[in-house]
């Protein structure tokens, strides 16, 4: 059987555990204070034991205990309390100053939070202290009453006040405003005081009564919060979802937030798009598709710029990109971004030029399936319907050529017809057109042999066509 005297005993808890187990007994982490005086190598001992009687006994109250009012509590805390007074009394702990310190802080002695000042740092960390032992069923609307205690000791100390203090010394006498005011001039961004004003709204704590400027205090704080992150390149994001909270001005913000917002990669476009999706701002989502496809449109990615225009829904822009590939088909006899332009679907529709150039692409993969039929009666509509452009009938009856000459007969007396007036129609035009120097302007020389090979086309399709539509009336 060991002995232990006192000063072994110090000794061993000064090595073990020094302060930290009067740090935990005055933060109320019974559990964690037991743990570590367990370790002890004198634990078993009769003075270590009552301590940790006392410990394990001590009332806890939680409002979500049922069954238990706030005086059936009050009671048991006065007899356990008493009974740690009066251990104290009995000179249990007199072999060993730490337990004695233990004990006399579960006893709620005003001198022992004095003499462990240092441990609680700051003077509202000794406030809850000697709340928990001295008056642990005390409201929060009275705390403000026992500050000045904790206050005197830390001030004759020589330390002094900070902002944080000013805080909650204002805070613990419910001067809400004063509160937010405090907190406004020290944090330097407005995290805390936007949560906190949205907490104490939430609670009911805040008046919601509206500014001069029409928001309440709530959500303008909310409002500057979301602001400086919205300036964030990477918390931008995060700042979306401020705004949604706030009702008065939140679409207003993230409106011209989004508007203005500079999209360097089309990743952000697609965030931004996404979020004006879920929020249903069509205006502003067109807005971020066009800003794109100018970007597109100027570096001359003709296929990327017309599929975010296609998205904007913007009949003029589409309207350009389908001009610039017909122009580049005319002047190399080909398309680019096939694979665009053949799946147009529906879209095609957003302007006649965008139909022209789905139709006509769709034209050339009839001819190239060797379904002349539908090639041929597909040319006529477009010429016909007047969904050509003008300038464009002449690549048109161009196209018509290895038709006419076709072995089978595809086009009828009346579609050849149809042709020769088309061509009569756009010959006119050009003897009527004059350039700004006052000539007139004429084809060119290739322009010229093909529509010598037109109109000998046209010529025999339309005999080859009267001979057959005679023979079958014949016939």
């Amino acid at each position: 059987m060991f002995k232990y005297t006192g000063n072994d005993l110090l000794t061993g808890l000064l090595i073990s555990s020094g302060v930290n187990v009067y740090r935990l007994v005055l933060q109320g982490q019974i559990d964690h204070a037991r743990r570590l005086l367990s370790k002890h190598t004198a634990a078993y001992s009769d003075s270590f034991q009552s301590i940790d009687d006392l410990l394990k006994r001590m009332p806890i109250f939680s409002q979500m205990s049922r069954g238990h009012s706030v005086a059936e509590f009050d009671m048991k805390w006065r007899h356990w309390q008493d009974d740690a007074q009066r251990r104290l009394e009995e000179q249990e702990f007199a072999s060993n100053k730490q337990l004695r310190t233990i004990c006399r802080i579960l006893a709620g002695e005003e001198a022992v939070f004095t003499e462990l000042q240092d441990i609680c740092g700051t003077w509202y960390h000794m406030l809850v202290s000697k709340m928990l032992y001295q008056h642990p069923t005390v409201k929060a609307i009275d705390l403000q009453y026992y500050v000045q205690s904790c206050l005197d000791v830390y001030r004759n100390s020589q330390q002094r006040l900070g902002e944080l203090d000013n805080i909650l010394l204002v805070a613990l006498e419910f001067d809400i405003h004063q509160v937010i005011k405090e907190s406004s001039s020290m944090f330097s961004n407005w995290w805390f005081v936007a949560h906190l004003t949205d907490l104490l709204q939430h609670c009911g704590q805040l008046e919601a009564h509206k500014l001069q400027y029409g928001s309440n205090l709530r959500e303008f704080l909310l409002l500057d919060y979301a602001s400086s992150l919205m300036s964030n390149k990477s918390l931008w994001v995060v700042g979306v979802s401020y705004l949604d909270h706030c009702p008065e001005f939140g679409r207003h913000y993230l409106e011209n937030f989004i508007e203005n917002m500079p999209i360097e990669t089309e990743r952000k476009a697609q965030k931004l798009l996404n979020i004006c999706k879920e929020r249903n701002m069509t205006e502003q989502a067109r807005s971020i598709c066009k800003v794109v496809g100018m970007r597109h449109l100027n570096n001359k990615r003709l296929g990327a710029a017309l599929t975010w225009f296609l998205r904007s829904k913007d009949v003029a822009f589409a309207t350009v990109i389908a001009e610039k590939f017909l122009l580049e088909y005319s002047e190399s006899g080909s398309f680019t971004n096939l694979d665009l332009i053949d799946n147009l679907g529906p879209s095609m529709l957003l302007s006649n030029r965008l139909t022209f150039l789905g139709k006509y692409r769709e034209f050339h993969k009839l001819y190239e399936d060797g379904d002349f039929f539908a090639a041929g009666s597909l040319l006529l509509s477009l010429l016909d319907s007047r969904l050509a452009p003008k300038e464009f009938w002449l690549t048109l009856l161009k196209d018509a050529i290895p038709l006419l000459e076709a072995r089978e007969l595809i086009f009828s007396s009346s579609d050849t017809y149809q042709l020769m007036h088309c061509l009569e129609e756009l010959t006119k035009e050009f003897d009527v057109m004059k350039q700004k120097d006052g000539k007139r302007r004429s084809f060119s020389e290739h322009e010229k042999e093909k529509l010598d090979l037109l109109k000998l086309g046209l010529t025999r399709n339309l005999s080859r066509a009267i001979v057959t539509e005679g023979s079958i009336k014949l016939s």
